[in-house]
């Protein structure tokens, strides 16, 4: 009880996806009303959080982050039990309030509903390389990126390691990052383009991003694409309908085409232009 007491009061402060899983199922879960008061949060980028309860420090996030910068080392067999957590797939935090050692929270990540098929979709649109970069534990994020079909999956990777993974990767390609949450922003922000997932993004990710996906469902990221393609093909045609009518009436003007008939050509054009483009407002997934 109190370890869910603790991880809810401190947790309930973030909006941090996994901070939102645990204050939903542990509230679910407790049986007593929570009475502790956290205040200071202090979030440890890539690592976890820490606050303060009764003027006493509480620190929440992963193994790897106990035993340094000051905070209190893990017990041997709270290590062994974060590594059996760990081996069964699980998200990994450990809860630990002043000098006790609370336990550990084992979170098992699912894909987001739609995920296997969105990314089927991206592929037949022609992207072929789809890699996931994550914070958590290698063995977890290999679990997933095989349950929805992707490439490659690189865990264990903190905010800058992930800005380094797509600079690597822009070396020899163009890359889109898609994130949710503040340790995506950094990497979003040096990818060719950033996309955001709306409902469940954290502001810095929707700010740093350079496309944001109105709701929480990976199946808009295939119709994105789509219609940004689409979207491009429809500016080619009205840049080379533009030109091709100047291209036309400098000479026609030239040779004694009327400035009236010139005018109403020219406009006309325009008119075509815009009526091209509000195409794109009857824009169809099947289109893709």
């Amino acid at each position: 009880e109190e370890l869910l007491e603790v991880a809810i009061a401190v947790e309930s402060l973030s909006d941090h996806p996994l901070a939102v899983a645990i204050v939903k199922d542990a509230g679910a879960r407790i049986t007593v009303p929570v009475r502790l008061n956290a205040v200071d949060l202090n979030n440890l980028i890539g690592r976890g959080v820490k606050a303060t309860i009764d003027s006493k420090p509480v620190w929440i996030g992963k193994a790897e982050m106990f035993g340094t910068e000051g905070i209190p080392s893990l017990s041997s067999q709270s290590k062994f039990i974060i590594d059996k957590l760990r081996e069964d797939g699980r998200t990994t935090m450990f809860v630990r309030f002043d000098d006790k050692e609370l336990g550990a929270i084992g979170l098992l990540d699912t894909p987001r509903p739609g995920a296997k098929e969105a990314l089927q979709e991206l592929r037949r649109l022609g992207i072929s390389r789809m890699i996931m970069i994550s914070g958590d534990h290698q063995k977890v994020a290999d679990a997933i990126a095989k349950e929805v079909g992707l490439d490659e999956a690189w865990g264990d990777l903190m905010p800058e390691d992930k800005v380094k993974a797509i600079r690597d990767l822009k070396k020899n390609t163009k890359v889109a990052m898609v994130g949710d949450g503040v340790n995506d922003a950094p990497a979003m922000a040096n990818s060719t383009v950033g996309i955001a997932m709306g409902a469940a993004g954290s502001d810095v990710a929707l700010e740093t991003a350079d496309v944001a996906l109105m709701a929480d469902d990976l199946k808009h990221l295939p119709f994105a694409v789509g219609l940004s393609r689409h979207t491009r093909s429809v500016i080619r045609q009205n840049v080379f309908v533009s030109l091709g009518i100047v291209a036309v009436l400098v000479p026609a003007t030239i040779m004694g085409l009327s400035i009236g008939a010139a005018v109403a050509v020219h406009e006309g054009s325009t008119l075509l232009v815009v009526f091209n483009a509000l195409r794109l407002l009857a824009y169809k997934k099947q289109q893709v």
